[in-house]
């Protein structure tokens, strides 16, 4: 018997649109920065709990290959 989802469960299906994620250091650590596609602004950064010296990813959110190094 099929079952229609609960209404309100903000459950996501899939892959976070127009975002992507890189990874930044704050203040010495490894943090996570979520950035819009559309307009390139930072939305929002990940911080690492007290004890830990990295944060978690973003859920869903695609992770940005590093660029190459541009020749001087």
């Amino acid at each position: 018997m099929a079952v229609n989802k609960p209404k309100g469960d903000n459950a996501r299906k899939g892959a976070v649109k127009k975002r992507s994620q890189v990874k930044t250091t704050l203040g010495g650590a490894t943090a996570w920065t979520k950035r819009s596609k559309k307009s390139g602004e930072f939305m929002a950064v990940k911080k690492p709990a007290k004890k830990a010296k990295a944060a978690k990813k973003f859920k869903g959110v695609r992770v940005e290959k590093k660029r190459a190094r541009a020749a001087r």
